[in-house]
């Protein structure tokens, strides 16, 4: 009876994400932490969803004209191994549930804290993109948030991006890192989650919808602070029910 609730959350997860130019792992993540599903399951599906909700807003906001190469390779050079290191390990599940429900609190923080974005942007400097981009895509291929969550308030803070750049990069760095996580993980561990399939659709759904707002529109206020309250209760959840 639980599923199609949460096949239903996982498609409003990918439609406000989306709509923000983001992947939505740490929402997959947090609606199959709140429905209880085993972390063997978690991590290869959210970053799946990822690469599948990630290459369609990239593709609506590059045909727009909002994507940057010239910011977007030295991270992604950077985040792509590390991504990939991280996805072939595999914490005991305790461990992964605290690693997890606290990347969830801290990608909870995103969506309440307003970041000025309409500034003029300053020019990117290699060694602060490349470590930022090798710790990011550490955390993506270990827990299965893609990062970009991570790195779109780093780039309106350091002035680099105005906001539907911002998330045309973020879309970029989580198809990326979702990849080599994805890669690293089914090297080292012989799983697959049984209805991926389920999940996908059920995330492209919402994403259409989500990837026109990114190119439109920005997600209104309320919409941000209801996906930042579900991420700190699946959070919560995590850590607490260990």
């Amino acid at each position: 009876m639980e599923y199609p609730f949460l096949l239903l959350m996982i498609s409003l997860m990918a439609l406000l994400y989306s709509s923000v130019g983001h992947g939505g792992a740490s929402g997959y993540l947090a609606a199959m932490a709140l429905f209880g599903l085993a972390p063997e399951v978690m991590k290869p599906a959210a970053l799946t969803m990822n690469l599948f909700v990630a290459s369609l807003v990239l593709y609506h906001l590059y045909r727009a004209d909002y994507f940057s190469w010239q910011l977007f390779l030295p991270i992604a050079l950077a985040s792509m191994p590390m991504a990939f290191w991280g996805g072939t390990l595999m914490p005991q599940e305790n461990t992964y549930q605290y690693i997890v429900g606290t990347a969830l609190l801290l990608a909870s923080a995103y969506f309440f804290v307003r970041i000025k974005y309409e500034r003029d942007c300053v020019k990117p400097t290699l060694w602060i993109a490349m470590p930022v981009g090798a710790a990011l895509g550490f955390v993506s291929g270990l827990t299965g948030v893609g990062g970009g969550i991570y790195l779109s308030p780093l780039l309106l803070w350091l002035r680099w991006t105005k906001m539907r750049t911002n998330a045309a990069i973020a879309a970029a760095f989580i198809l990326v890192n979702s990849a080599a996580g994805l890669a690293g993980h089914v090297m080292t561990v012989n799983s697959w989650p049984a209805d991926i399939a389920w999940y996908v659709i059920a995330a492209l759904l919402g994403a259409v919808v989500g990837a026109e707002i990114a190119v439109r529109r920005l997600a209104p206020p309320v919409l941000r602070q209801l996906l930042g309250g579900v991420l700190v209760i699946a959070g919560i959840k995590m850590i607490f029910t260990v």
